[in-house]
């Protein structure tokens, strides 16, 4: 059965460009949200999730470019690879100024390496139907991962509960630079996955993979840092936690993460119904990193 979706909403489209940032963490706290070290730390996974998953982002990227036979999309993909190159650079230069405070991340870090270079790698396969299978394995499995960034993007552009709670401004904008990246090329995964393949069941068993993926390696990574957070006795993460978080507004709301799971596995789904490419573009007009100015 086909798998049939609406069309891109044209005025949401834009050139895709990656833009030079520079943050200095230099007065960024370890706890950058103020008293709440259970915000800090399960946003802070991005920092060790981020450099590996969108590194290999680029990497499969490059190796599908060959089968991309439309231009439009060709430049969307380009510049969706340079957008990704950055955001892993920018990520990764977090992590000396958390060993700086006392949290060294390398353990979990070597984790999600050895994740995305051997288990989602490249396969010594022979060429042909194998070889190619596993590209689109990861293809699809990069638009459902995209689902959620941008759904993270589209949160943190709103997340006013943060800056009521005084959270670090550099944070912030790194936060909301890299959001509204992901939210001006959210369709561009899911446009190359149909382009190349869009078979549904695809589609399912990659997302059910991602998922999940996505759900252990953030409470793997929220326990890691809240039980060595030198400045925490105890420091753990729970699911009751994040529930009560997303109630008060400091991360995404379990109901609203929940209810992004239909949207996706629907046959009628585009990126380009989520999310504003305005409002995303406003705030990298805005943004001071985006601008030389953070």
């Amino acid at each position: 059965m086909s798998n049939t979706q609406p069309a891109a909403i044209d005025s949401e489209r834009i050139a895709l460009k990656a833009r030079k940032v520079s943050f200095d963490w230099e007065k960024t706290p370890l706890h950058w949200v103020p008293g709440d070290p259970f915000t800090t730390h399960t946003i802070n996974v991005l920092h060790l999730l981020l450099p590996a998953g969108e590194r290999w982002f680029v990497h499969v990227y490059k190796q599908v470019l060959p089968f991309i036979r439309d231009d439009r999309l060709r430049e969307d993909v380009i510049g969706f690879i340079g957008q990704e190159a950055v955001h892993s650079q920018a990520h990764d230069d977090v992590l000396p100024h958390l060993r700086k405070l006392g949290l060294d991340p390398t353990p979990y870090t070597a984790q999600v390496d050895w994740m995305f270079e051997k288990m989602l790698g490249d396969r010594t396969l022979p060429p042909g139907r194998a070889r190619h299978w596993w590209l689109m394995e990861r293809v699809a499995t990069i638009a459902a991962i995209e689902h959620y960034t941008a759904f993270l993007g589209d949160w943190v552009l709103n997340a006013e509960e943060l800056d009521r709670r005084g959270a670090d401004a550099v944070m912030l904008d790194l936060l909301r630079w890299h959001g509204a990246e992901e939210v001006e090329h959210r369709s561009v995964a899911f446009e190359l996955f149909m382009h190349v393949d869009g078979g549904y069941r695809r589609r399912v068993r990659t997302w059910a993979l991602a998922f999940s993926a996505l759900v252990f390696l953030w409470q793997r990574g929220a326990r890691f840092f809240m039980e060595n957070d030198p400045t925490l006795l105890d420091g753990r993460a729970s699911v009751g936690q994040f529930v009560r978080a997303g109630r008060a507004g400091t991360l995404p709301s379990t109901p609203a993460l929940l209810r992004s799971i239909p949207r996706y596995l629907s046959r009628a789904y585009h990126p380009s119904q989520e999310g504003s490419t305005a409002q995303a573009v406003a705030y990298l007009a805005d943004s001071p990193a985006a601008n030389g100015g953070s």
